[in-house]
C-alpha cells in the first residue's frame, strides 16, 4: 500500500489556482452573468430565425454558390462538399497504359473522339475532354485525390470498335496496370459509362470496379442481372448528352413556342420498343389526336425526322412525357427543357443529377407508370396556365446544370459533376491487397513497397 504522503498527482496539478473566498455579491454577479448570456442566446436566436432561406442559401460571394440562369443562384450544402472546389483529379493519358488506346478508339485505333461526339455516348468525351483542360486537373498521381480513367466504349462498341469480350479484357487489363488502383481497391477511380446499360458494358465489373465511382445517367439497369451496376452512396447519376444546337449560347437552332400557340396538351415522341407503357401512350395518341401527338419515329428512309424537325414536334406541347424505355432513364427529360416543355416522367426507377441543390418537384411531374391511361390527360388538362409558366420559369434557371460546358461557365454539368466528386474525396485509402507499417509505408502482402509495385498486378 503506499503512504498517505504519496498520493499520486491528479491530472489538474500543473494549474494553480489560488483560492479565492466566494461572498454573495459574487453569487449576485454570477447569476445576473447567466440571465444575460440567457438573454442575449435567444435575441440572436430570433433574430436569424426571420432571415428568409434565400439569403442564407444563395450568398452570391460564397465560392460554393453556382450563378443560374436569370440572376438566380443555387448552392451546393457546405456539410459533406465543403465550402469550395479544391480536389485534384489525375486523367489517365491515352499512351500511359497498355489497352487505354483500344478503349478510347477500337482495336485499329481508327475511332475518332469527334465520331463518338454524337448521342447518349457523348457524354464520355466531353467530360473527358473538360477533365483535361479544368483547373482542378493534376498531373502528379501522388498529390490527386481522384483518378479519372477515359474510355469510349459504349461508342467504339457501337462503332465495332471492340465486341463484349474484348471489351471486358481489355479493361481487365489496363485496370491491372494501375498501382493506384490496386491501392484503393478501386474506391478513388471514376469511371464514365454514358448509355442506358450503365457499366454493365464492361461484363466483369461487379468483380473490378464495384467500389469505384461510376458516373452515368442510368441508376437501375440490370441487363437481365440481379443487380444494378448503380450505387446511390458512391456513384453519380450525371445529366444526358444534349444537342448542342439546342444548349449553345446565344440563340437556338429551335426556340420555344408561348403556351397558347401550342397545338397539343402533351407529346410523346419515341419509339414503341415493345414496352408496356409506351404502347399504352402510342394507343392513347390515337384515341386522343387532338391532345396527345405521338407521330412513329423513323431512323432512316424519307419520313425519318432531322434534329430540327425533332425539337419543332417537342415544343409544340405544354407536356412532355417520358416513359421507361430499355431502361428507366429517357433523354427526353432533358431535351424537354430546352423547348420549355414540363416533363412528366413516366418511369418509376428514374434518378436525376444533383438533387441537393434541384427540387424537382418545381420544374417537373413524375406520374405512375402504372396509371397512364385517359386519367393522366385529364390531370394534366386540369393544370393551368400559370402553374406551367412557374415551372417553365423554374426550370429555366436550372437547365444550364444540364448543359457539357467549359469552367468558365458559372453553372454547368461539370460544375456539378465536381462538387459531387468532391464529396467523394477520402483522406485514406486501403484495399485487401493493401497494408502499411508503424513508419506508415504502404506495402502488398509480400510487404513490398508501394513505389516498387510493378504490373502487371493482381487486382483486389
Amino acid at each position: 500500500m503506499g503512504s498517505p504522503n504519496n498520493k499520486p498527482a491528479r491530472i489538474f496539478s500543473l494549474h494553480h489556482h489560488t483560492s479565492l473566498p466566494c461572498t454573495r455579491a459574487h453569487q449576485i454577479g454570477a447569476l445576473l452573468l447567466i440571465a444575460t448570456t440567457f438573454f442575449l442566446t435567444r435575441l440572436f436566436d430570433q433574430s436569424f430565425s426571420t432571415c428568409p432561406p434565400s439569403s442564407l442559401n444563395h450568398d452570391h460571394s460564397s465560392p460554393n454558390v453556382v450563378h443560374v440562369s436569370d440572376g438566380g443562384s443555387l448552392s451546393w450544402p457546405q456539410r459533406g462538399y465543403g465550402s469550395h472546389l479544391s480536389l485534384k483529379i489525375y486523367v489517365y493519358e491515352e499512351g500511359e497504359i497498355d489497352g487505354l488506346k483500344e478503349l478510347l478508339r477500337g482495336r485499329d485505333g481508327k475511332i475518332s473522339a469527334d465520331a463518338c461526339l454524337k448521342g447518349q455516348w457523348g457524354t464520355q468525351v466531353k467530360i473527358h475532354r473538360l477533365l483535361l483542360e479544368s483547373r482542378l486537373r493534376t498531373r502528379k498521381k501522388e498529390e490527386a485525390d481522384l483518378f479519372f480513367v477515359p474510355a469510349y466504349v459504349k461508342c467504339v462498341r457501337m462503332m465495332g470498335g471492340l465486341n463484349d469480350k474484348e471489351i471486358n479484357h481489355t479493361y481487365v487489363k489496363v485496370l491491372s496496370q494501375m498501382p493506384y488502383f490496386r491501392r484503393s481497391g478501386g474506391r478513388d477511380h471514376v469511371f464514365v459509362f454514358p448509355s442506358g446499360a450503365g457499366a454493365h458494358l464492361f461484363r466483369s465489373w461487379a468483380t473490378y470496379i464495384n467500389r469505384s465511382i461510376i458516373l452515368t445517367p442510368e441508376a437501375d439497369r440490370t441487363d437481365k442481372k440481379d443487380t444494378s451496376a448503380f450505387n446511390t452512396w458512391k456513384d453519380i447519376i450525371i445529366p444526358g448528352n444534349v444537342e448542342d444546337g439546342m444548349t449553345k449560347r446565344g440563340v437556338a437552332m429551335v426556340q420555344p413556342l408561348p403556351l397558347s400557340k401550342r397545338k397539343y396538351l402533351a407529346n410523346y415522341l419515341g419509339r414503341a420498343q415493345g414496352k408496356v407503357g409506351r404502347l399504352k401512350l402510342i394507343e392513347l395518341a390515337k384515341q386522343f389526336p387532338d391532345k396527345l401527338e405521338s407521330p412513329e419515329l423513323k431512323f432512316s428512309g424519307p419520313d425519318k425526322y432531322g434534329r430540327i424537325e425533332y425539337f419543332q414536334h417537342l415544343r409544340d406541347a405544354k407536356f412532355c412525357l417520358a416513359p421507361r424505355g430499355e431502361s428507366s432513364w429517357t433523354l427526353r427529360f432533358y431535351e424537354s427543357f430546352f423547348v420549355e416543355c414540363v416533363p412528366v416522367i413516366l418511369s418509376d426507377q428514374a434518378e436525376f443529377p444533383f438533387q441537393n441543390v434541384i427540387d424537382y418537384t418545381q420544374i417537373s411531374i413524375k406520374w405512375p407508370s402504372t396509371r397512364i391511361g385517359l386519367e393522366l390527360l385529364e390531370y394534366l388538362e386540369s393544370i393551368p396556365d400559370e402553374n406551367i409558366e412557374h415551372m417553365l420559369a423554374a426550370g429555366r434557371q436550372v437547365r444550364c446544370l444540364w448543359v457539357y460546358a467549359p469552367e468558365i461557365e458559372s453553372c454547368s454539368a461539370m460544375q456539378g459533376i465536381m462538387w459531387e466528386l468532391q464529396r467523394k474525396v477520402r483522406k485514406f485509402h486501403q484495399s485487401a491487397e493493401t497494408f502499411w507499417l508503424h513508419n506508415r509505408t504502404i506495402v502488398d502482402r509480400h510487404l513490398v513497397e508501394f513505389s516498387s509495385w510493378d504490373p502487371p498486378m493482381p487486382l483486389p
